[in-house]
């Protein structure tokens, strides 16, 4: 009989999240994800089966306490065109008092990507589309109700919002600033007839 496991996934997986976001995936070590876990190396490739393992885990359990929870939150309480206003308006605050600078785990894990791990990459541009998607959904409802203009065709301006978005996460890695991201996100929303930011600190 299996012995259960002796310590709480969820803060394991926290605690792992937050150095391979501070660090990246290859600046981790094994040594860190002992040190930070408090599990022997053992005990995390037993429940995780290797570092690659340990790391796509703990980018879920992220996703889902961030860009996953914003998404389903602002898809169910605005209009599409204040959803996207609303989603890039949280990415920018997020941003600024991110003192740490770490970015998000996900477009940072994108950039350090390399052409040998095609599992991770695949894993990475799916949920890349999950967002290109939700930025899709938003403007076809918002043109298809009149709160949107049509001027953009829907899947072209959700490609736009998505590179907007990278850039703006990368950028905010070195230079956090909310006058510089605001000035790359407001042209777009403006290009593409939606809301302006909204006012006010939005930390969620």
């Amino acid at each position: 009989m299996a012995r259960p496991r002796e310590f709480d996934e969820k803060q394991v997986l926290e605690a792992a999240g937050d150095a391979f976001w501070a660090n990246g995936f290859e600046a981790t070590s094994t040594r860190d994800l002992v040190k930070c876990t408090g599990l022997t190396q053992p005990s995390l490739y037993n429940a995780f089966g290797d570092k690659r393992g340990l790391f796509l885990r703990a980018l879920e359990h992220y996703l889902d306490r961030t860009l996953r929870e914003r998404i389903g939150r602002l898809e169910t309480s605005q209009s599409p065109a204040h959803a996207i206003a609303a989603f890039f308006g949280e990415i920018v605050e997020r941003s600024v008092a991110d003192v740490q600078r770490r970015g998000c785990m996900l477009v940072n894990a994108a950039v350090e990507s390399t052409p040998g791990d095609e599992a991770c990459r695949s894993g990475i541009a799916n949920e890349l589309a999950q967002i290109q998607d939700f930025f899709q959904r938003c403007m076809v409802a918002g043109q298809a109700s009149g709160e949107i203009p049509a001027a953009v065709p829907a899947a072209d301006a959700a490609a736009h919002l998505l590179a907007v978005l990278l850039g703006v996460r990368v950028l905010a890695r070195v230079r956090p600033e909310r006058a510089l991201l605001t000035a790359a996100v407001a042209p777009v929303l403006s290009l593409l007839g939606l809301p302006p930011l909204p006012a006010g600190p939005r930390t969620a």
